[in-house]
């Protein structure tokens, strides 16, 4: 477990992430983070959860459609 202290940023309040947390992530500055609402609390992600429902969405029309997507890709 890691401990993240708020700190004052300008007129708004941020976290230092420390190295070991941005290694895993795989985030470097300028990165966009989402925090998001998770059953035990918060989860703070580098992927877009809205993103990723759309590509399940994306995926079952290319598996109900990919015969006709294989000739159009021809």
């Amino acid at each position: 477990m890691l401990q993240l202290k708020i700190r004052k940023v300008g007129n708004s309040l941020g976290v230092i992430i420390p190295t070991e947390a941005v290694n895993e992530l795989h985030v470097e500055e300028g990165s966009i983070l989402f925090l998001t609402k998770a059953p035990d609390g918060y989860r703070l992600t580098p992927f877009d959860p809205d993103f990723e429902k759309t590509m399940k969405v994306a995926d079952k029309v290319m598996g109900r459609y990919r015969n006709t997507l294989r000739e159009l890709g021809k």
